[in-house]
Protein backbone atom coordinates (compact mmCIF):
# COMPACT_ATOMS: atom_id res chain seq x y z
CA UNK A 1 0.00 0.00 0.00
CA UNK A 2 0.94 3.82 -0.72
CA UNK A 3 1.71 5.88 2.15
CA UNK A 4 -1.65 8.10 2.34
CA UNK A 5 -1.56 11.97 3.42
CA UNK A 6 -3.44 14.67 5.37
CA UNK A 7 -6.91 12.61 5.49
CA UNK A 8 -6.71 10.69 2.33
CA UNK A 9 -5.86 7.48 3.40
CA UNK A 10 -7.72 3.98 4.01
CA UNK A 11 -8.17 2.25 7.26
CA UNK A 12 -8.60 -1.47 7.02
CA UNK A 13 -9.83 -3.76 9.75
CA UNK A 14 -7.77 -6.89 10.01
CA UNK A 15 -9.46 -8.65 13.15
CA UNK A 16 -12.07 -7.94 15.82
CA UNK A 17 -12.63 -10.03 19.28
CA UNK A 18 -14.50 -9.49 22.09
CA UNK A 19 -11.94 -9.10 25.29
CA UNK A 20 -13.86 -10.48 28.94
CA UNK A 21 -12.73 -9.75 32.22
CA UNK A 22 -9.55 -12.84 33.15
CA UNK A 23 -11.73 -14.09 36.26
CA UNK A 24 -15.40 -14.94 36.38
CA UNK A 25 -17.62 -12.09 37.27
CA UNK A 26 -20.85 -12.97 39.22
CA UNK A 27 -23.74 -11.13 37.35
CA UNK A 28 -25.52 -8.47 38.75
CA UNK A 29 -26.91 -5.41 37.81
CA UNK A 30 -25.43 -1.97 38.92
CA UNK A 31 -27.79 0.94 39.14
CA UNK A 32 -26.88 4.11 37.69
CA UNK A 33 -26.79 7.40 39.93
CA UNK A 34 -28.73 9.73 39.80
CA UNK A 35 -26.03 12.36 38.46
CA UNK A 36 -25.39 9.00 36.12
CA UNK A 37 -29.10 9.89 34.81
CA UNK A 38 -28.66 13.19 33.81
CA UNK A 39 -26.45 12.04 30.76
CA UNK A 40 -27.96 11.02 27.60
CA UNK A 41 -27.29 7.99 25.21
CA UNK A 42 -23.88 10.01 23.80
CA UNK A 43 -20.20 8.43 23.28
CA UNK A 44 -17.31 9.75 23.94
CA UNK A 45 -13.92 8.91 21.98
CA UNK A 46 -10.22 9.11 23.13
CA UNK A 47 -7.11 8.25 20.93
CA UNK A 48 -3.46 7.91 21.62
CA UNK A 49 -0.80 8.25 19.18
CA UNK A 50 3.00 6.63 19.67
CA UNK A 51 5.70 6.29 17.38
CA UNK A 52 7.44 3.40 16.22
CA UNK A 53 8.95 1.81 19.65
CA UNK A 54 11.99 0.32 17.99
CA UNK A 55 14.01 -1.79 20.42
CA UNK A 56 12.88 -1.71 24.18
CA UNK A 57 16.39 -0.81 26.28
CA UNK A 58 15.47 -4.00 28.48
CA UNK A 59 14.98 -6.69 25.09
CA UNK A 60 16.58 -7.80 22.64
CA UNK A 61 13.22 -8.31 20.94
CA UNK A 62 11.50 -6.42 18.37
CA UNK A 63 7.90 -4.84 19.67
CA UNK A 64 5.67 -5.54 16.50
CA UNK A 65 2.15 -4.56 15.93
CA UNK A 66 0.88 -7.95 16.78
CA UNK A 67 2.95 -8.03 19.76
CA UNK A 68 2.08 -4.87 21.21
CA UNK A 69 -1.75 -6.05 20.42
CA UNK A 70 -1.66 -9.15 22.60
CA UNK A 71 -0.01 -7.22 25.37
CA UNK A 72 -3.21 -4.81 25.33
CA UNK A 73 -5.67 -7.68 25.14
CA UNK A 74 -4.09 -9.57 28.06
CA UNK A 75 -3.58 -6.13 29.79
CA UNK A 76 -6.97 -5.47 29.68
CA UNK A 77 -8.65 -8.83 30.30
CA UNK A 78 -7.04 -8.41 33.73
CA UNK A 79 -7.96 -4.72 34.42
CA UNK A 80 -11.55 -5.45 33.46
CA UNK A 81 -11.57 -7.79 36.79
CA UNK A 82 -11.63 -4.36 38.49
CA UNK A 83 -13.25 -2.28 35.99
CA UNK A 84 -16.00 -4.83 35.63
CA UNK A 85 -18.21 -1.94 34.95
CA UNK A 86 -16.77 -1.52 31.40
CA UNK A 87 -17.15 -5.30 30.75
CA UNK A 88 -21.02 -4.89 31.00
CA UNK A 89 -23.84 -3.75 29.07
CA UNK A 90 -26.62 -1.16 29.47
CA UNK A 91 -29.83 -2.37 30.02
CA UNK A 92 -33.54 -0.75 31.32
CA UNK A 93 -35.25 -1.62 34.58
CA UNK A 94 -38.39 -2.23 35.27
CA UNK A 95 -39.20 1.65 35.04
CA UNK A 96 -37.68 2.19 31.91
CA UNK A 97 -34.55 3.57 33.31
CA UNK A 98 -31.02 2.01 32.56
CA UNK A 99 -28.60 0.41 34.28
CA UNK A 100 -25.61 -1.83 33.99
CA UNK A 101 -26.26 -5.40 34.05
CA UNK A 102 -22.39 -6.87 34.61
CA UNK A 103 -22.24 -9.81 33.10
CA UNK A 104 -19.10 -9.82 31.61
CA UNK A 105 -19.88 -9.37 28.10
CA UNK A 106 -16.44 -7.63 27.42
CA UNK A 107 -15.29 -5.25 25.14
CA UNK A 108 -15.48 -5.55 21.36
CA UNK A 109 -12.15 -4.92 20.20
CA UNK A 110 -10.60 -4.36 16.71
CA UNK A 111 -7.48 -4.30 15.29
CA UNK A 112 -6.58 -2.14 11.97
CA UNK A 113 -4.10 -0.99 9.84
CA UNK A 114 -3.78 2.27 8.06
CA UNK A 115 -2.10 3.43 4.89
CA UNK A 116 -0.44 6.53 6.46
CA UNK A 117 2.07 7.42 8.43
CA UNK A 118 1.77 9.50 12.11
CA UNK A 119 3.65 12.53 10.64
CA UNK A 120 1.33 12.65 7.87
CA UNK A 121 -1.82 12.38 9.54
CA UNK A 122 -4.07 15.81 9.92
CA UNK A 123 -4.64 16.34 13.29
CA UNK A 124 -6.13 19.48 12.66
CA UNK A 125 -9.04 18.43 11.50
CA UNK A 126 -10.02 14.89 13.21
CA UNK A 127 -13.62 14.81 10.99
CA UNK A 128 -11.26 13.35 8.80
CA UNK A 129 -8.67 12.15 9.86
CA UNK A 130 -9.97 10.36 13.02
CA UNK A 131 -13.64 10.47 13.07
CA UNK A 132 -14.59 6.90 11.49
CA UNK A 133 -10.82 5.72 11.48
CA UNK A 134 -9.38 5.33 14.10
CA UNK A 135 -12.07 5.59 16.82
CA UNK A 136 -14.56 2.87 16.70
CA UNK A 137 -17.93 3.08 16.76
CA UNK A 138 -19.16 1.64 19.44
CA UNK A 139 -21.86 -1.64 18.65
CA UNK A 140 -21.99 -3.17 21.54
CA UNK A 141 -21.78 -2.96 25.54
CA UNK A 142 -20.18 0.22 26.74
CA UNK A 143 -16.69 0.07 25.57
CA UNK A 144 -15.06 -0.41 22.33
CA UNK A 145 -11.74 -0.52 21.95
CA UNK A 146 -9.89 -0.32 18.18
CA UNK A 147 -5.64 -0.82 17.52
CA UNK A 148 -4.42 0.85 14.18
CA UNK A 149 -1.35 0.47 12.57
CA UNK A 150 0.27 2.89 11.18
CA UNK A 151 3.27 2.43 7.91
CA UNK A 152 5.83 4.08 10.12
CA UNK A 153 5.36 1.46 12.79
CA UNK A 154 3.71 3.65 15.01
CA UNK A 155 0.17 3.02 16.70
CA UNK A 156 -2.78 4.64 17.57
CA UNK A 157 -4.85 3.47 20.31
CA UNK A 158 -8.72 4.56 20.95
CA UNK A 159 -11.40 3.44 22.85
CA UNK A 160 -15.25 4.53 22.62
CA UNK A 161 -16.93 4.71 25.95
CA UNK A 162 -20.73 5.69 27.09
CA UNK A 163 -21.15 8.56 28.69
CA UNK A 164 -23.82 6.74 30.83
CA UNK A 165 -21.48 4.97 31.91
CA UNK A 166 -18.28 6.85 33.26
CA UNK A 167 -17.27 10.74 32.68
CA UNK A 168 -13.68 11.62 32.07
CA UNK A 169 -12.16 11.56 35.27
CA UNK A 170 -13.28 7.77 35.64
CA UNK A 171 -12.23 6.54 31.93
CA UNK A 172 -8.86 7.92 32.65
CA UNK A 173 -8.97 5.85 35.96
CA UNK A 174 -9.03 3.26 33.72
CA UNK A 175 -6.86 3.91 31.28
CA UNK A 176 -3.92 4.88 33.50
CA UNK A 177 -4.60 1.33 35.48
CA UNK A 178 -4.50 -0.62 31.30
CA UNK A 179 -1.61 1.24 30.89
CA UNK A 180 0.55 0.48 33.95
CA UNK A 181 -0.64 -3.39 33.69
CA UNK A 182 0.16 -3.57 30.21
CA UNK A 183 3.83 -1.70 30.98
CA UNK A 184 6.55 -4.49 31.53
CA UNK A 185 7.98 -3.12 34.15
CA UNK A 186 4.99 -1.91 36.29
CA UNK A 187 2.82 -4.18 39.06
CA UNK A 188 0.93 -6.22 37.72
CA UNK A 189 -1.96 -5.10 40.09
CA UNK A 190 -3.84 -1.78 40.12
CA UNK A 191 -2.34 0.80 42.64
CA UNK A 192 -4.79 1.90 45.16
CA UNK A 193 -4.60 5.88 43.48
CA UNK A 194 -6.60 3.95 40.62
CA UNK A 195 -8.96 1.78 42.43
CA UNK A 196 -12.58 2.11 41.04
CA UNK A 197 -15.15 2.51 43.53
CA UNK A 198 -18.95 1.78 42.32
CA UNK A 199 -20.86 2.63 46.03
CA UNK A 200 -23.69 4.03 44.66
CA UNK A 201 -25.01 5.14 48.57
CA UNK A 202 -22.40 8.16 48.06
CA UNK A 203 -24.94 9.34 45.28
CA UNK A 204 -27.83 8.92 47.62
CA UNK A 205 -30.80 11.25 47.85
CA UNK A 206 -31.78 13.07 51.48
CA UNK A 207 -35.15 11.94 52.12
CA UNK A 208 -36.55 14.70 52.67
CA UNK A 209 -35.10 16.60 49.82
CA UNK A 210 -33.88 20.23 49.40
CA UNK A 211 -33.86 21.95 46.26
CA UNK A 212 -32.41 25.26 45.48
CA UNK A 213 -34.27 27.38 42.88
CA UNK A 214 -31.28 27.55 40.77
CA UNK A 215 -31.41 23.79 40.10
CA UNK A 216 -35.15 24.41 38.08
CA UNK A 217 -32.97 27.02 35.99
CA UNK A 218 -29.73 24.87 34.97
CA UNK A 219 -32.31 21.72 34.05
CA UNK A 220 -35.17 20.20 32.70
CA UNK A 221 -37.17 17.10 32.47
CA UNK A 222 -37.21 15.85 29.17
CA UNK A 223 -40.93 15.78 29.16
CA UNK A 224 -40.96 19.81 29.11
CA UNK A 225 -38.40 20.30 26.20
CA UNK A 226 -40.33 22.20 23.01
CA UNK A 227 -40.56 20.10 20.00
CA UNK A 228 -37.70 20.81 17.88
CA UNK A 229 -37.77 23.60 15.89
CA UNK A 230 -38.08 23.23 11.91
CA UNK A 231 -35.54 24.89 10.87
CA UNK A 232 -32.49 23.20 9.22
CA UNK A 233 -29.58 22.41 12.27
CA UNK A 234 -26.30 23.54 11.50
CA UNK A 235 -23.70 20.55 11.53
CA UNK A 236 -20.70 21.52 13.96
CA UNK A 237 -17.27 21.06 13.19
CA UNK A 238 -14.26 19.62 15.26
CA UNK A 239 -10.89 21.13 14.95
CA UNK A 240 -7.58 20.68 17.04
CA UNK A 241 -5.26 23.67 17.96
CA UNK A 242 -2.53 24.63 20.54
CA UNK A 243 -2.10 27.76 22.42
CA UNK A 244 0.86 28.26 23.70
CA UNK A 245 2.10 28.89 27.39
CA UNK A 246 2.89 32.40 26.04
CA UNK A 247 -0.77 33.63 25.22
CA UNK A 248 -2.26 31.46 28.15
CA UNK A 249 -0.14 34.16 30.17
CA UNK A 250 -1.12 37.02 28.03
CA UNK A 251 -4.93 36.48 28.44
CA UNK A 252 -4.46 35.73 32.25
CA UNK A 253 -2.98 39.02 32.73
CA UNK A 254 -5.56 40.84 30.42
CA UNK A 255 -8.11 39.59 32.68
CA UNK A 256 -6.90 40.59 35.64
CA UNK A 257 -6.08 44.11 34.55
CA UNK A 258 -9.39 44.76 33.39
CA UNK A 259 -11.29 42.57 36.30
CA UNK A 260 -12.58 43.68 39.05
CA UNK A 261 -11.94 40.90 42.14
CA UNK A 262 -9.47 40.42 44.09
CA UNK A 263 -8.72 37.01 42.95
CA UNK A 264 -6.59 36.83 39.81
CA UNK A 265 -8.37 34.79 37.16
CA UNK A 266 -7.42 31.38 36.50
CA UNK A 267 -6.18 30.54 32.89
CA UNK A 268 -9.28 28.51 32.45
CA UNK A 269 -11.36 31.61 33.43
CA UNK A 270 -9.46 33.45 31.52
CA UNK A 271 -9.82 31.69 28.75
CA UNK A 272 -13.02 30.35 28.63
CA UNK A 273 -14.15 34.21 29.19
CA UNK A 274 -12.19 35.00 25.91
CA UNK A 275 -13.61 32.32 23.69
CA UNK A 276 -17.38 33.53 25.19
CA UNK A 277 -16.56 37.12 23.66
CA UNK A 278 -15.25 35.25 20.18
CA UNK A 279 -18.20 32.96 20.28
CA UNK A 280 -20.69 36.25 20.71
CA UNK A 281 -18.95 37.72 18.19
CA UNK A 282 -19.53 35.13 15.82
CA UNK A 283 -23.12 36.13 16.35
CA UNK A 284 -23.00 39.39 14.62
CA UNK A 285 -22.36 38.69 11.03
CA UNK A 286 -26.08 39.77 9.85
CA UNK A 287 -25.06 43.22 11.28
CA UNK A 288 -26.94 42.66 14.18
CA UNK A 289 -25.75 42.61 18.41
CA UNK A 290 -28.88 41.04 19.12
CA UNK A 291 -29.38 37.63 20.88
CA UNK A 292 -27.66 35.73 23.52
CA UNK A 293 -24.82 33.88 24.01
CA UNK A 294 -24.64 30.62 26.84
CA UNK A 295 -21.54 29.14 27.84
CA UNK A 296 -21.39 26.29 30.24
CA UNK A 297 -18.48 25.22 32.30
CA UNK A 298 -18.07 21.56 33.40
CA UNK A 299 -17.74 21.31 36.80
CA UNK A 300 -16.25 17.89 38.83
CA UNK A 301 -18.60 17.29 41.99
CA UNK A 302 -16.12 14.64 43.65
CA UNK A 303 -14.22 17.38 45.25
CA UNK A 304 -16.91 19.07 46.57
CA UNK A 305 -19.07 15.81 47.72
CA UNK A 306 -16.01 14.66 49.58
CA UNK A 307 -15.18 18.12 51.31
CA UNK A 308 -17.04 17.16 54.58
CA UNK A 309 -14.78 15.16 56.86
CA UNK A 310 -17.85 14.80 59.56
CA UNK A 311 -19.31 12.63 58.27
CA UNK A 312 -16.85 9.67 59.56
CA UNK A 313 -17.45 7.03 56.89
CA UNK A 314 -14.32 8.09 55.09
CA UNK A 315 -16.78 9.63 51.73
CA UNK A 316 -13.11 11.60 50.81
CA UNK A 317 -11.68 8.93 49.94
CA UNK A 318 -13.82 6.73 48.34
CA UNK A 319 -14.78 10.08 45.90
CA UNK A 320 -11.71 10.29 44.99
CA UNK A 321 -11.98 6.44 43.45
CA UNK A 322 -16.17 7.07 42.71
CA UNK A 323 -16.32 5.96 38.84
CA UNK A 324 -19.16 6.98 37.55
CA UNK A 325 -20.52 11.03 36.71
CA UNK A 326 -20.24 13.36 39.40
CA UNK A 327 -20.59 16.52 36.77
CA UNK A 328 -22.90 19.50 36.55
CA UNK A 329 -22.84 21.71 34.19
CA UNK A 330 -23.83 25.73 35.40
CA UNK A 331 -24.13 28.28 32.60
CA UNK A 332 -24.47 31.93 31.89
CA UNK A 333 -26.26 33.84 29.20
CA UNK A 334 -25.23 37.23 28.16
CA UNK A 335 -26.13 39.55 25.81
CA UNK A 336 -23.99 39.68 22.51
CA UNK A 337 -23.53 43.73 22.75
CA UNK A 338 -22.47 43.12 25.99
CA UNK A 339 -19.84 40.35 25.73
CA UNK A 340 -18.23 41.88 22.44
CA UNK A 341 -18.05 45.47 24.09
CA UNK A 342 -17.14 44.63 27.80
CA UNK A 343 -13.33 44.01 28.61
CA UNK A 344 -12.76 40.50 29.06
CA UNK A 345 -11.96 41.13 32.86
CA UNK A 346 -15.84 42.12 33.03
CA UNK A 347 -16.58 38.66 31.50
CA UNK A 348 -14.30 37.03 33.57
CA UNK A 349 -16.65 37.82 36.60
CA UNK A 350 -19.56 36.89 34.97
CA UNK A 351 -17.96 33.23 34.47
CA UNK A 352 -17.55 33.23 38.45
CA UNK A 353 -20.42 34.07 38.69
CA UNK A 354 -22.75 31.36 37.44
CA UNK A 355 -19.67 28.83 37.69
CA UNK A 356 -20.43 29.57 41.84
CA UNK A 357 -23.33 28.54 41.92
CA UNK A 358 -22.00 24.69 41.26
CA UNK A 359 -18.82 24.50 43.42
CA UNK A 360 -20.53 23.60 46.73
CA UNK A 361 -21.76 20.28 48.11
CA UNK A 362 -24.94 21.55 48.44
CA UNK A 363 -25.16 22.10 44.78
CA UNK A 364 -24.50 18.25 44.35
CA UNK A 365 -26.77 17.35 46.97
CA UNK A 366 -29.40 19.29 45.78
CA UNK A 367 -28.96 18.08 41.97
CA UNK A 368 -29.16 14.69 43.55
CA UNK A 369 -32.55 15.41 45.27
CA UNK A 370 -33.53 17.18 42.18
CA UNK A 371 -33.03 13.69 39.83
CA UNK A 372 -34.67 12.13 42.10
CA UNK A 373 -38.05 14.33 42.64
CA UNK A 374 -38.55 13.95 38.60
CA UNK A 375 -38.14 10.27 38.19
CA UNK A 376 -38.38 8.46 35.76
CA UNK A 377 -38.56 11.23 33.80
CA UNK A 378 -34.94 12.16 32.79
CA UNK A 379 -33.47 15.31 32.92
CA UNK A 380 -31.27 17.34 30.81
CA UNK A 381 -28.81 20.74 31.23
CA UNK A 382 -31.16 23.32 29.54
CA UNK A 383 -27.86 24.82 27.80
CA UNK A 384 -28.16 21.48 25.73
CA UNK A 385 -31.40 22.12 24.73
CA UNK A 386 -31.60 25.77 24.34
CA UNK A 387 -33.28 27.15 21.14
CA UNK A 388 -30.18 28.25 18.43
CA UNK A 389 -32.33 31.43 17.08
CA UNK A 390 -31.91 32.84 20.28
CA UNK A 391 -27.72 32.72 19.87
CA UNK A 392 -25.09 30.69 20.55
CA UNK A 393 -24.72 28.11 22.92
CA UNK A 394 -21.41 25.89 24.04
CA UNK A 395 -19.61 23.98 26.92
CA UNK A 396 -16.11 24.19 28.04
CA UNK A 397 -15.17 21.04 29.81
CA UNK A 398 -11.10 21.15 31.00
CA UNK A 399 -9.38 18.29 30.51
CA UNK A 400 -5.98 18.95 32.64
CA UNK A 401 -6.24 16.14 34.35
CA UNK A 402 -6.03 14.33 30.69
CA UNK A 403 -3.27 11.38 31.95
CA UNK A 404 -0.96 11.55 28.79
CA UNK A 405 1.73 10.95 30.15
CA UNK A 406 0.66 7.77 32.15
CA UNK A 407 -0.77 6.02 29.07
CA UNK A 408 2.28 4.38 28.46
CA UNK A 409 1.79 0.57 27.56
CA UNK A 410 5.40 -0.13 27.37
CA UNK A 411 6.46 1.09 24.01
CA UNK A 412 7.35 4.78 24.99
CA UNK A 413 5.24 8.34 26.03
CA UNK A 414 2.22 9.46 23.93
CA UNK A 415 3.32 11.77 20.92
CA UNK A 416 -0.24 13.10 20.82
CA UNK A 417 -3.45 12.59 22.62
CA UNK A 418 -6.74 14.04 22.69
CA UNK A 419 -10.68 13.47 23.51
CA UNK A 420 -12.98 13.03 20.64
CA UNK A 421 -16.59 13.79 21.35
CA UNK A 422 -19.01 15.26 18.58
CA UNK A 423 -21.92 14.95 20.54
CA UNK A 424 -24.93 16.08 18.77
CA UNK A 425 -26.63 18.71 18.73
CA UNK A 426 -26.21 22.49 17.97
CA UNK A 427 -24.52 23.51 21.52
CA UNK A 428 -21.16 23.49 20.94
CA UNK A 429 -18.32 21.98 22.83
CA UNK A 430 -14.78 23.00 23.65
CA UNK A 431 -11.85 21.04 25.65
CA UNK A 432 -8.60 22.10 26.64
CA UNK A 433 -5.57 19.42 27.56
CA UNK A 434 -1.86 20.05 28.54
CA UNK A 435 -0.37 19.53 25.27
CA UNK A 436 2.18 16.40 25.38
CA UNK A 437 5.28 18.49 25.12
CA UNK A 438 4.73 19.53 28.42
CA UNK A 439 5.53 23.02 28.06
CA UNK A 440 2.88 24.77 29.25
CA UNK A 441 0.84 24.93 26.06
CA UNK A 442 -2.89 23.44 25.62
CA UNK A 443 -3.74 21.34 23.15
CA UNK A 444 -7.79 22.70 22.39
CA UNK A 445 -10.79 20.09 20.74
CA UNK A 446 -13.12 22.56 19.98
CA UNK A 447 -16.69 21.18 18.30
CA UNK A 448 -18.08 24.43 17.09
CA UNK A 449 -20.45 25.84 14.22
CA UNK A 450 -18.47 26.53 11.20
CA UNK A 451 -19.26 30.58 11.46
CA UNK A 452 -17.77 30.45 15.22
CA UNK A 453 -14.75 28.75 13.87
CA UNK A 454 -14.04 31.32 11.04
CA UNK A 455 -14.22 33.99 13.49
CA UNK A 456 -11.64 32.01 15.83
CA UNK A 457 -8.91 31.77 12.83
CA UNK A 458 -9.30 34.79 11.35
CA UNK A 459 -9.97 37.44 14.63
CA UNK A 460 -7.90 35.16 17.11
CA UNK A 461 -5.46 33.39 15.22
CA UNK A 462 -2.31 34.32 16.71
CA UNK A 463 -3.72 32.85 20.09
CA UNK A 464 -5.29 29.17 17.90
CA UNK A 465 -2.81 27.70 15.91
CA UNK A 466 -3.73 24.49 13.97
CA UNK A 467 -1.91 21.47 15.24
CA UNK A 468 0.40 20.07 12.90
CA UNK A 469 3.02 17.52 12.93
CA UNK A 470 5.74 20.23 13.11
CA UNK A 471 4.33 21.23 16.49
CA UNK A 472 4.36 17.97 18.09
CA UNK A 473 7.35 17.02 16.71
CA UNK A 474 9.89 19.85 18.44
Amino acid sequence: MGIGNGDNFIVSVTNEEVVTAVLPIKEHCLPLSNLDLLLPALDVGVFFCYKNPMLLSTSTTLLTFDSMVVSLKKALAKVLVSYYAFAGEVVSNSVGEPEILCNNRGVDFVEAVADVELQCLNFYNPDESVEGKFVPKKKHGVLAIQATSLNCGGIVVACTFDHRIADAYSTNMFLVSWAEMAHPTKSKSITMTNEPCFRRSLLNPRHPGSIHPSLDDMYIPISELSPPSATTAKSLLSRIYFVTSEELYRLQSLADWTNNGTTKPTKLESFSAYLWKLVANSATRGGSKMGIAKMGIVVDGRRRLGNDSSDGDGREAMMTHYFGNVLSIPFGGKSVEELIDKPLGWVVDKVREFVSVATTEEHFLGLIDWVEAHRPVPGLTKIYCGDPNEGPAFVVSSGQRFPEDKVDFGWGKVVFASYHFPWGGETGYVMPMPSPLRNGDWIVYMHLSKEQLEIIESEADHVFKPLTWDYLNQ
